[in-house]
């Protein structure tokens, strides 16, 4: 049984907190915050204590922390957990600084870390790359990736997210990546504010396409919005040299209304904890596993570096205009 010490007691840290207790392979022992009211709460929501995120960090009975802190102190987090001899599930992004997070994936080599990119393990894009792995389409070739929010979070939280490229780009960066098996070589971004000029004045986008292209001539294709009125949109659509593999939005209901006037049917669901609750569960199990057994993990550190640098590549090419070549940055 591991012991896990969750820091941070948000809106994420409460998912998370479902998945460690859920889990016959973890116990959850202690919750800290900032805001100590805040780590009361939701510690006694799981019968688990309150305590500072330094005394969970030096306590040698928590065999592993969940990192669900703001991002700026992701990296220092990673640093001090490895360093106290703990395994470490951090939330995305590793940093919003390139350089720092590079700084921390040194400082942590070889030491059991694992980036919260929970979209690799949703039930349905994994079943896609089950079937491409298994040769099923042949070899990739256009990848098409599609994330649009419902509406955009508060400006208070884009003027500290990082932009949409670091915050919210980052999950579908991570996820080329793992279906098409490396990272581009260039990287090609557009990016407007056309949803909330508060946004805008933010000096954030709101609105991005990416253009991925790969050494061997492939192409992946990224669409963002932070609005999309009908519900939480998350497609994959991927064209190999055999056939075609598409991994739809889930809906609502299944019920399709077939009438005189034309054919409804339900609209996706809403937002991000109902479509992805399942893949933070299979997430955190995946890393019990890896602990408990000892092997690799899905999501590593250099997982998390990769996928930002991507995201610092598209900051740029959108400020330019230009290409970036992923090893300029």
């Amino acid at each position: 049984m591991i012991k896990v010490g969750l820091l941070g007691a948000g809106r994420i840290a409460g998912v998370h907190a479902t998945a460690i207790s859920s889990n016959p392979g973890s116990q959850l022992v202690a919750v800290s915050d900032y805001i100590a009211e805040n780590a009361e709460k939701l510690a006694a929501q799981y019968g688990c204590a309150a305590r500072t995120t330094e005394d969970i960090i030096a306590d040698p009975s928590i065999d592993a922390v969940l990192i669900a802190t703001s991002t700026d102190t992701h990296s220092d987090l990673i640093e001090a957990a490895t360093g106290a001899g703990k395994a470490v599930l951090c939330e995305k992004p590793v940093d919003l600084s390139l350089d720092r997070a590079r700084a921390c994936q040194k400082a942590a080599e070889g030491k059991p870390v694992m980036i919260g990119f929970n979209r690799r393990f949703d039930p349905n894009f994994g079943a896609l790359k089950a079937a491409l792995d298994a040769g099923e389409i042949g070899k990739p070739e256009l990848l098409s990736i599609t994330s649009f929010d419902p509406a955009p979070p508060p400006v208070a939280y884009i003027k500290v997210s990082g932009g949409l490229f670091r915050d919210m780009m980052i999950h579908d960066f991570d996820m080329a990546n793992f279906i098409m098996g490396e990272a581009p070589v260039s990287v090609t971004a557009v990016g407007s504010c056309i949803v909330d000029s508060e946004i805008g004045a933010a000096g954030d986008v709101d609105t991005a396409v990416v253009t991925l292209t790969y050494a061997d001539g492939r192409i992946a294709v990224i669409k963002n919005s932070r609005r999309a009125v009908y519900g939480y949109d998350q497609r994959v659509e991927l064209l190999g040299a055999d056939g075609l593999l598409q991994a739809q939005n889930m809906l609502e209901n299944t019920v399709v209304k077939s009438t005189t006037a034309g054919v409804t049917g339900a609209k996706p669901t809403f937002f991000f904890l109902e479509r992805y609750m399942p893949a933070y569960a299979a997430e955190w199990a995946a890393f019990v596993d890896a602990i408990t057994a000892g092997s690799a993990l899905p999501a590593t550190l250099d997982d998390g570096v990769a996928a930002l640098a991507m995201a610092e590549a598209a900051t740029q090419s959108a400020k330019t205009g230009a290409p970036v070549a992923l090893s300029s940055v």
